[in-house]
Order: C-alpha cells, then structure tokens, then sequence
C-alpha cells in the first residue's frame, strides 16, 4: 500500500517529474499553503506531511492519527509544534543545509540591492527621473567589497555567505552563542559597533526573539546596512522602521517578517530604503530538488523500518 503524503505546497513540472518514478509507492497529495479546506481533508489520512511555512500546531497534529513523520522542507522547525508531536510519537525532521546555496545567495542579492539602492533607481529610471544622477549615490552608495560585513549566527548559510563576500573583497566578522575560537569572532555588541552590514542567520527562539531591539540597532553605524534572510521576529520590527525613518540607519534587505503574510499596516512597506522579498530568498528549482531528495529518501527509510535522518525530536 502505498504511503499517504500531504505536501503543503503547490507542484510545479519539475516537481512531478522528479517524483514521477515514485509514484509506485508514495500516494503525494498536494495542498496549497492557503487551502485549510483540502489541508483538513488530507489530514486525517496522512502518514507524512512534507511541511513549508503553513504553522502547523498542536491541535492540527491531533487530528492526522495515522501521522508518522513531519518533514520539514528546510531547516527551522519553529513553525512546527515539536512538543506535541513528540507527545504523540510523531518524529519530526528538518533539512540543515539543503537551502543554504540559495539563501546564501539571496543572503548578497538583498545587500547588494539595498547598498546599491535599487528599488529607487529602478522606479526612477522607469519614469523618466533617472537622468541626470542623483548625486547623493557618490556620498552614500557602497560596494561590497569596501564593508566589514558582519554575520549574527554561523551556521551552513552563514558560512556560504561569507564565502561570497569575501571573494568581493569584504571583511568578515561574525558572531554565535560563544567564542568559538574563530579569529572573526566577536560578542554581538562589538559586532554591531564594527560592521558596515549586519546579516542575520540564526534561528528563532526564546533567546533570539527580539534579539535586534531598539538598544541593539542604536549599536550599529548611521550609515550601515541590515538584512534578514532568518525569521522576522529576531528583529524588532517597530524599532526598526523607526531607525530607518530617521536616518539612524540607512537601509535595510528584508526576506522575513514577524507576521507572514506582512500586514498591509506594517510601517516597513512605505520606506523606500528597505528592499523586501517575501520569504523566498530558498525559493528556487535547485533547493526544491534538494527537498525532495532529502524528502523522499525519509519516506523510503520509514517505508522500510530503518532509521529516519535529522530527526529533531
């Protein structure tokens, strides 16, 4: 019989032809992130869930009591309540670095087009403001390689993006939850005082929830960069639309948001020096590929009665 899956997502043609030739044994049933009708239909049926962003808690895992393995498709499993599932016996698994390629990408994407302020030069040269230059882009407009970038957390992204970076030019700092003997480590508020561009890339937390508050973004330069390709909340988001506001700090790249979908209201969205992508700096054909590698290996490993792999729980 085959093994019941509840993909929260919507497939593309890659997609279905990846798993095309497992089809003899995965029954895959696809739902859209938004679609609670089909999700709570699937539910009660499904052995695994292969899950995105779509929170998933406690009262959901309830009602799935044939329900073996959440698979998360990437790495943070804050969006999953991991202790009810352990309760129920429901192993959940991640996949630590499969999305660390393109985020890490996205990771430079974001500081370029904020540091570079493409947004405001791309509208300006869509109506005709374009020309003559503005001549504050040769007072304010940075390169990569002319920066101290500094990078909170140093994980598989992290690292991914210093690499880029460095091969730019820049100076790398970083910082983690303790010296780890690196001769680029520094305690997070000599990081903030020393970088021209802070990066986020940590996971969320009780310790890192509101981790960049108002005192921690007055640490940081008038004229420095932030960007956060991580989770929304590890950034005060209040205190940061203020400081970008005022001129406190000059931009930001944002990928992530304490509310996702953002609010219409968020303050951050009439600021023309932020750059916002929603949540898709992972989004790509190569990362969905490595998903589902990762994905489908776990299915045949609990088809077969062997050990499940990254088992967070």
């Amino acid at each position: 019989m085959a093994l019941r899956v509840l993909a929260h997502f919507v497939p593309g043609e890659k997609v279905t032809e990846f798993l095309a030739p497992e089809m003899d044994w995965l029954d895959v049933r696809y739902c859209p992130e938004d679609d609670d009708d089909t999700f709570y239909r699937e539910l009660p049926e499904a052995e695994v869930i292969w899950h995105v962003l779509r929170p998933l808690a406690g009262p959901d895992l309830e009602k799935a009591p044939r329900l073996k393995l959440v698979h998360k498709m990437g790495a943070g499993v804050n969006t999953i309540d991991v202790e009810r599932a352990t309760r129920l016996g429901i192993a959940v698994a991640n996949m630590p670095g499969a999305n660390a390629p393109s985020v890490a990408e996205g990771t430079v994407l974001l500081m370029l087009a904020a540091l570079r302020r493409l947004p405001v030069l791309d509208r300006a040269t869509r109506e005709g403001r374009g020309w003559p230059s503005d001549p504050t882009l040769g007072e304010t407009v940075r390169d990569i390689g002319g920066c101290t970038v500094g990078l909170i957390g140093y994980g598989n992204i992290a690292k991914s993006v210093e690499k880029f970076v460095v091969a730019m030019g820049a100076h790398v700092l970083h910082t983690s939850t303790r010296d780890d003997g690196h001769p680029g480590w520094r305690s997070l508020p000599d990081l903030l005082v020393a970088c021209d561009i802070i990066s986020l890339h940590l996971p969320l937390t009780d310790a890192t929830t509101g981790m960049l508050d108002r005192a921690a973004l007055a640490r940081m330069k008038t004229d420095a960069v932030l960007v956060n390709t991580s989770r929304g909340a590890v950034v005060d988001e209040d205190a940061l639309a203020e400081a970008l506001r005022t001129g406190r700090l000059a931009a930001a790249g944002l990928d992530v948001f304490a509310v996702e979908p953002i609010p219409a209201g968020n303050p951050l969205l009439g600021l023309d020096n932020v750059v916002l992508t929603p949540h898709v700096t992972w989004y790509t054909a190569d990362t969905m590929r490595r998903y589902l590698e990762h994905a489908v290996d776990n299915c045949r490993r609990l088809r077969d009665g062997r050990e499940l792999a990254n088992v967070v729980n």
